[in-house]
């Protein structure tokens, strides 16, 4: 059971690692350590409001319950076996790892441990894709049949205030590239699916006048054991964002537009087009937290700590 006066660790305090810090104290957790590798200024954070250290072998002094990682993509994997080996329940940022070096360590350590490991894929607590998902399950409108998802962003306006070469996005030393660094929506159409991958194929572009080392677009195609197709195009070269999904079932399809929250259903003749108002993207990094301390004072997490570690490896293979 983890109190909310317990200690928690975040690695990480960049944009992201900001982001878990105020969803953490607007969820109740007053304990919050963080480990930086770097003691840069915060940007958003009162730094009297959490403990910061450099020394990680204080973690053993601290004795965390929880950690988040929020380090770039090559640490997560030796980070979170790090802290599986301690006993620490995780949940990390997507994606788990830029390759598999260690995987089976981490996979033994979890069962050995009795510890938690949660992926940080958020999209699967978002009001849309939940509806998806029970109409998947429940066919409403038949059998869904094949998903198309397009996400296009511009990397240099991720960050402003940074230069974009530098960031670990545009790094293959880093674990960057647009395929591992947009995995969301690999893991979204692999969870809506409900059934394991067959084959893939991942097309990789290189074309792109940003000054990167790593792939700036993909085109990834996924079969599934149940017949099921996928199609996903992610880049960050494009500099008017687009972000859809397309989801097409026996007796009619859906398609959502992520930045307008507009959705619009064809079923049995009839189009129905729905907004989403006032949707904020923290609310899915609340739910995802709250979903994993949940997972772990139940204490019922073995089989879907396991799951969430060896679909990240069916990720990390992809996008490879």
């Amino acid at each position: 059971m983890i109190k909310k006066d317990d200690p928690i660790l975040i690695f990480g305090a960049g944009s992201i690692g900001e982001r878990h810090i105020h969803i953490l104290q607007k969820c109740g957790y007053s304990n919050i350590w963080i480990y930086r590798q770097r003691n840069l200024a915060l940007r958003n954070v009162d730094a009297k409001t959490i403990n910061i250290f450099t020394d990680l072998n204080r973690i053993d002094e601290i004795k965390p319950k929880a950690a988040i990682i929020c380090t770039p993509t090559f640490q997560h994997l030796k980070q979170t076996l790090f802290c599986v080996e301690r006993g620490i329940h995780v949940l990390v940022e997507k994606p788990l790892s830029h390759n598999l070096t260690d995987y089976d360590k981490l996979l033994q350590a979890a069962i050995q441990n009795t510890t938690y490991v949660q992926l940080a894929y958020m999209l699967r607590y978002h009001d849309f894709f939940q509806n998806i998902k029970s109409l998947v399950e429940n066919r409403k409108m038949g059998n869904l049949i094949g998903m198309q998802t397009y996400w296009g962003e511009y990397l240099p306006d991720w960050h402003p205030w940074e230069d974009y070469q530098s960031s670990y996005a545009a790094r293959k030393e880093l674990g960057g590239g647009a395929a591992l660094t947009l995995s969301h929506d690999i893991d979204l159409v692999n969870w809506l699916s409900g059934s394991p991958v067959n084959k893939w194929q991942t097309l990789k572009n290189y074309r792109s006048s940003l000054q990167i080392n790593v792939e700036s677009g993909a085109d990834i195609s996924i079969g599934y054991q149940n017949g099921i197709t996928a199609h996903c195009h992610v880049n960050f070269h494009e500099q008017k964002t687009k972000r859809w999904y397309r989801f097409v079932f026996d007796e009619g399809s859906i398609e959502y537009d992520y930045y307008k929250s507009v959705n619009t259903t064809y079923h049995q003749k009839e189009t129905i087009i729905n907004t989403i108002p006032d949707f904020d993207r923290n609310q899915l990094y609340e739910l995802q937290t709250l979903h994993f301390f949940r997972q772990i004072n139940e204490g019922n997490f073995r089989e879907a700590s396991l799951r969430s570690i060896e679909e990240s490896k069916v990720i990390i293979s992809i996008c490879q």
